[in-house]
């Protein structure tokens, strides 16, 4: 009798421990999202997308790494409903894609563009912003050499993108171990994730200005980084010249993360981390710490499991914070934009030719005192045409003390 009693209150503690960390989890994973979501009312949404994304990717490999990076960039902040996609938000907040953190550095935008506006054509408010981009992700990943797994659909677009969401929420190219794997808990993220989700890193690059401080004046005591193997160090030297104060950011060079097959997603970027030749200090704290290095070296010995788990953490991120139901976000017409700024377009572009004719409006832009932008904002398009009267005016990007955004990030561009 006192054997049952045991048992039964070792089985109410588990049941009341699993209960409470799924209440923590369930809070920034929502379910309610299903496969086969448009199986009746847009039943060739998936096929579209895939052929749009497979076509794009022909004419620019590229789009591969850019989509999986745009997905995720957009899911890790306020959830996966799109907001990275906007041009502008409601409110007037200078919106997440005008971050440091994303800026010119996105790619895939065109391709969900082109998504959109031919889903639009078949199958009109049907087809969220969110799901296609969370669709894109995947079937670049499958192009990329990924065997095929199945996306829940069903998310709603957000309505609302600010930039300011970002600093100290995003990982960084300078973060360490410990901090990243505090950024992702609090996302309802394990470690092994974070490990999982670096191995995207086996397509794609960076430009040179996102790891020149591992190459250049490193140290007071080093001018490169001593955990870089001296060989791959002095190549990147040769593809990363030291730094002028007129280069142009936006056509620095950019180097594969993956030496090796730097098209393919495979396991080759974890082999590459253990001979030394992780790219960016985010990478390379992968070997550093104890516990995420044992699980590159499990990961480079076994394809077949990473492909399996790399699969369920993007299914795991394309869950976090979704819009579910009526009453909860939209479905937008366009991605750039909220639905009913498109009528804005309309309604004040005739009024502002009346007011000001395009020569006068030229000439007051002359005259009008330019701010002083950060360099990465200096070719910023002009205010966008559908500006709301009562929207505080755009700023220019302000400096954020927090150190997250950029240790390592920017480091010798100031």
């Amino acid at each position: 009798m006192r054997d049952m009693s045991r048992h039964t209150l070792l089985f109410l503690f588990t049941l009341l421990a699993s209960a409470t960390q799924l209440r923590a989890v369930d809070a920034l994973i929502v379910g309610g999202l299903q496969v086969g979501f448009y199986g009746k009312t847009c039943p060739e949404a998936e096929g579209v997308i895939n052929d749009i994304v497979n076509n794009e990717i022909a004419m620019d490999r590229g789009i591969s790494p850019g989509l999986i990076r745009l997905f995720f960039h957009d899911c890790f902040i306020t959830g996966c409903d799109a907001s990275i996609l906007l041009d502008e938000s409601p409110a007037g907040d200078v919106p997440e894609k005008e971050s440091s953190a994303n800026s010119f550095t996105l790619v895939g935008l065109r391709t969900i563009d082109i998504a959109k506006s031919t889903l639009e054509g078949m199958c009109p408010g049907t087809v969220s912003c969110a799901d296609i981009l969370a669709f894109a992700a995947r079937d670049a990943a499958v192009a990329a050499g990924l065997p095929r797994y199945d996306v829940v659909a069903g998310r709603r677009d957000g309505m609302r993108s600010n930039m300011d969401d970002l600093p100290g929420n995003f990982p960084v190219p300078g973060h360490h171990v410990p901090r990243l794997t505090e950024l992702f808990n609090q996302r309802g993220l394990s470690q092994e994730d974070l490990v999982l989700l670096s191995g995207a890193h086996s397509i794609g690059g960076a430009h040179c200005f996102m790891f020149s401080n591992r190459i250049y004046n490193f140290s007071q005591n080093s001018d490169i980084d001593p955990t870089l193997d001296p060989e791959y160090a002095k190549w990147l030297r040769q593809m990363c010249p030291r730094r002028k104060p007129d280069d142009d950011p936006e056509q620095a060079p950019k180097v594969k993360f993956d030496a090796q097959t730097g098209e393919k997603l495979d396991v080759a970027y974890y082999s590459e981390l253990l001979a030394r030749r992780g790219l960016l200090t985010s990478d390379n704290a992968l070997i550093e710490d104890p516990q995420t290095k044992a699980m590159v070296e499990a990961f480079a010995r076994n394809e077949a499991l990473w492909q399996q788990k790399f699969a369920q953490t993007m299914q795991k991120v394309g869950m976090l914070d979704v819009l579910i139901g009526e009453g909860k976000g939209q479905v937008r017409k366009q991605c750039r934009l909220v639905n009913g700024q498109e009528k804005d377009i309309e309604q004040q572009q005739p009024q502002q030719e009346e007011q000001h004719p395009p020569q006068e409006e030229e000439e007051e832009q002359q005259q009008q005192p330019q701010p002083q932008l950060p360099w990465f904002l200096q070719r910023r398009r002009p205010p966008l045409p559908w500006r709301r009267p009562h929207h505080r005016p755009r700023v220019p990007f302000r400096r954020h003390p927090v150190a997250d955004l950029v240790n390592g990030f920017f480091r010798g561009f100031h």
